[in-house]
């Protein structure tokens, strides 16, 4: 059996277009789009993209969505914006408002001590230059970002009778009459407290109820004196567990709200011996300055060497002699100014 072949057509003859080809089909076959451009675009213009059409999803296997309308609508879509963190509200600076009581001068004067307001005494001189030294030592470490701990120093000793009250007493009073500062004694010593004594001040609630109950604010139990800026915060009531309390965060947050807000106030902590009680110990923590008072005809060097083993946590300690009958240098403050006799 012959195989079956293909007529061709004649010349000039088209072939027929198939039944199922559509009107839209036929006319794209009779136009040749080729010979249709678009029109020129102007020198320094950039063509026009039409833009993108949106195509909408249709049921069935046979959906298709272009790649680039895809692309598109991510190009189009803006980017998130990170969200803006919350201003922190800065903290209100802490001033003490409590009632102002008289200090007894005749007591200061009969103890020795520096008396406000009175003449310029060989003790005076001595004490201004303890106080310059840490004054300064104070602000270098605020320049190197110690915060609020550069204003707080710790008077301590190793043995009790060494004199730590005394000098704590005494270089609060020298601070005070600093034109643009102000200063904050504080009786840390829970145990045996004196400085309200001393001072001639009531007793009343202090450091250690501000530690003992979360809601107190420790401002309120600040005592005002007759001493432009000098300030006396009490020890409060006695408890067995001082060390505890000062080892909380609690504490760390009553002590922060003494110098809140107030980088020209210093505050001075009268704390118990080292060696004998060890609160010390733990007010070191928070304190950029300690100062440790050994008696000259007392203490001996491996007390001193144990005590400031113990204060290791405080970043600056530095000795303080008291009782000294003797100067190597010759030094005699005070001469100066007529103590011990009449001015020219």
């Amino acid at each position: 059996m012959n195989k079956p072949t293909k007529i061709p057509l004649p010349e000039g003859e088209q072939k027929p277009a198939p039944e199922r080809s559509s009107l839209i089909e036929r006319a794209i076959g009779q136009v040749d789009f080729g010979k249709i451009a678009l029109p020129p675009v102007p020198s320094g213009l950039s063509p026009r993209r039409p833009p993108a059409r949106k195509v909408r999803p249709v049921a069935g296997p046979e959906a298709v969505v272009q790649p680039q309308v895809a692309e598109t609508r991510a190009v189009a879509e803006p980017a998130p914006q990170p969200a803006a963190e919350p201003a922190v509200p800065a903290k209100q600076p802490v001033t003490f408002r409590g009632r102002h009581h008289p200090i007894d001068r005749d007591k200061l004067q009969d103890l020795g001590m520096i008396v406000p307001d009175g003449a310029v005494s060989r003790l005076l001189e001595e004490f201004r230059i303890v106080k310059r030294q840490l004054l300064a030592q104070a602000a270098e470490l605020r320049r190197q970002g110690n915060g609020d701990g550069a204003q707080r120093i710790l008077i301590c000793s190793p043995h009790p009778g060494d004199g730590k009250t005394f000098c704590a007493i005494n270089l609060a009073l020298a601070v005070a009459a600093e034109k643009e500062s102000e200063v904050l004694l504080v009786d840390a010593d829970f145990a045996k407290p004196s400085v309200l004594e001393v001072l001639g001040l009531p007793d009343g609630p202090g450091l250690m109820d501000a530690l003992s109950h979360p809601g107190a604010d420790v401002a309120d139990y600040v005592l005002g004196t007759d001493v432009p800026g000098l300030w006396v915060l009490p020890a409060g009531n006695a408890t067995n567990t001082d060390s505890e309390f000062l080892g909380t965060s609690r504490a760390a947050e009553v002590i922060a709200r003494l110098t809140e807000g107030a980088p020209h106030r210093m505050v001075i902590f009268d704390s118990p011996p080292v060696l004998a009680a060890s609160p010390a110990a733990e007010l070191a923590k928070y304190a950029g300055q300690a100062v440790l008072v050994v008696r000259a005809d007392r203490t001996g060097q491996g007390a001193v060497e144990d005590a400031v083993s113990l204060l290791s946590a405080c970043p600056n300690i530095q000795l303080l002699l008291n009782a000294t009958t003797f100067s190597p240098s010759g030094r005699r403050f005070g001469d100066y100014y007529g103590y011990g006799g009449n001015r020219p």
